[in-house]
Formats: C-alpha cells, structure tokens, sequence
C-alpha cells in the first residue's frame, strides 16, 4: 500500500500498474489523482475511446469485464474507473461481497491495455487501509493509493492554487488561517472558497470574512462524539468531551450544538422513512454528497425513540447549565452518560 507522495513518485518514474484501488475521506482529493493517472494513460484526442467511468453503486462484474477486455482504440491504454466501489468495503451485502470476490479473482489476470482504476470512501477519519482485509488481498496485484491528508505546504498551496482558480488572489496569512479553520477535505474547501469568493466580491479577503462564513472545526468533533455514542465507547467520547471543553470553554454552546447535531439527526431519519435519498438532503443543507451520506448513516444508528431521548436530554442539561451554580463539566460529563443509557 501507498500514500499519494508514493502514488506521485511511482508516477514520476513511469511505474504504472495494472489497476488501482483509491481509498479515503476526501473524494475531490481522490479524483483529482485519478485525474492525473488517467491523462498520462489515455491522450486527451483519444480520451472519448479510451476512457469508461462505471458507477460503483449500480454495476455488475460483467460490465467491468467488458470494459476491461474492450481493446483501446488508437492507443495503447485503456483507462477503466469504478467510482464509489462500495463492494470493496469491509463489510458489504451479498451483492457486494460477490462482485468483490469476482473482482478479486479479475484482478490477478488483467488484459495487459487495460488499467482497471476503483475508488471508496471511507466512512470516518478512524477508518485505515491495514483495516479492511480486502484491500489486502488486492495489494498483492494491484496497487492500493491511501489519499491521506496532503503535508501542511502541499495543503497550503493547493488551497491558494483554488482561489486563483476563482479569480481570486489571496495574501498568504489568510490561506494559513483559512486552511487551519476549515475541515481538510477539498469538497468542503472548494464550497468553502466558493462562498468566501461571492461574498468578498470586488475586494480582498480579510480574516473576519472567513471567521464570519466558515463554520467551526468543532462541528466535525461533534459528529465524532455521537458517533462514540453510537458505537458504546465510553472513554473514548469522554476523551473528547474533555478535549472539546479544554479548546473552547463554552458549555452552552457546546452542548447546543450537540442538541442541534441530535436534531439533524432526527429530521433526517424521519425523511429518509419517507423515501427521501441523498440528493434531497444535499439540496436542503446544502452539504457535500459524502457528508449528508455520513449523517445518514450515523441517522440510521439509532432509532427515533433514542433521537427523541437524546434531544431531551440536551435541553435538560442546556436548562441546569443556565440555572445551577454547580460544576459545569460535571453536568456535561453526567449528560454523555444518560446518552449511553438511552434506549
């Protein structure tokens, strides 16, 4: 398995393998090396010949096969993605664990034109490659690109390269401020710079103006606090209460935004009860793809009961908070628990 300074490297010396399996949190990272390998594969005049994108959710082995046994034309490569391959999670459906074991067995013997080209996303930040043992078992044939966050210079100038594809210049201060606040996938910070852009129309970026449009990194420690919940784990969400209350010593706002986080919760399960799909929820929040799905799936952890349960508990906390003179962090930590206890 690689990162993406070793998938660059490999690039750099023509070490080009027989297929690929890209994984990680940040999908516009990962395509954006997909990109990459697939230009120095397929010239852009044979790109309409010698290029297949098939849908990962939806296709069948025997639409891979046939791509992949298809000869290029006019070239010598052919350049086949599968994007959003589920079935290479590590836990899937019958349907998904059948095509990757279809896959699995394709892979060792793939046409010597064709570059079989996959990509997942990771469900959280604690997902890793050495976890899932089916990428495993394929980095013995074709290499594994782990799209991790990019080093701080990398990140920086990636940002700023953003901006000025917006048209916008932006002073070196203000990409390191912008960069530190903002949650490191480039599907949020492409949003991110294009709603920074609109509204500093005509003039330059200042810090207020990014403390006013970029909401707080604690939002993303949030989610992974209900997520803890949802998996049982005590200490670990105890952890980071801890660390939440250290960074920001504001206890109503924290446990606010718990409540309104339950809340999302909520009102999403309730939709998708009504048949609502990921599209619905991007239009109403205005989130990326991969995060309403994140919130979906962390929806479907509990039951409305528990939702309901949770939200109640928050306000009840939110109203001692207000009202009593006790240890504050005492009541909060008392909050995590009664979460736990919630059925």
């Amino acid at each position: 398995m690689i990162n993406i300074d070793g998938f660059e490297s490999e690039l750099k010396k023509g070490d080009i393998g027989s297929g690929y399996v890209f994984c990680g949190l940040d999908e516009e990272l990962i395509k954006e090396n997909i990109n990459i390998l697939v230009k120095k594969l397929v010239p852009d005049e044979f790109m309409t010949l010698n290029y297949e994108r098939l849908d990962g959710l939806t296709t069948t082995f025997n639409d891979i096969e046939n791509a992949c046994e298809t000869m290029p034309f006019f070239g010598e490569k052919k350049a086949i993605v599968v994007y959003r391959a589920n079935f290479l999670k590590d836990k899937t459906d019958k349907e998904g664990a059948k095509l990757y074991s279809e896959i699995s067995e394709y892979v060792k013997n793939l046409p010597p034109y064709a570059v079989l080209i996959m990509y997942y996303l990771f469900n959280d930040k604690r997902d890793t490659p050495k976890k899932n043992k089916k990428l495993g078992t394929l980095d013995k044939y074709i290499k594994v690109v782990h799209c991790d966050k990019l080093k701080k210079d990398k990140y920086y100038k990636k940002i700023e390269d953003i901006f000025k594809e917006n048209g916008k210049n932006i002073g070196k201060i203000q990409v390191r401020y912008f960069g530190e606040k903002v949650q490191n996938n480039f599907d949020i910070i492409k949003s991110e710079i294009d709603k920074l852009c609109a509204y500093t129309y005509g003039r330059e970026i200042e810090k207020e103006d990014i403390d006013k449009l970029i909401a707080n990194k604690s939002e993303d420690d949030i989610f992974d606090l209900v997520e803890y919940i949802s998996n049982k784990k005590v200490d670990r969400a105890l952890d980071l209460l801890d660390d939440l209350l250290f960074k920001a010593d504001q206890h109503i706002l924290i446990i606010t935004t718990i409540e309104n986080h339950f809340k999302r919760l909520y009102e999403i399960k309730i939709y998708m009860s009504k048949g609502k799909r990921v599209d619905y929820f991007m239009s109403k929040y205005r989130l990326p793809q991969f995060v309403c799905e994140k919130l979906m799936n962390q929806a479907n952890k509990f039951s409305l009961k528990q939702l309901g349960q949770f939200i109640r508990i928050c306000v009840d906390t939110e109203n001692k908070l207000k009202s009593s003179t006790g240890d504050k962090s005492t009541e909060m930590e008392l909050m995590l628990f009664k979460t736990f206890l919630a059925k």
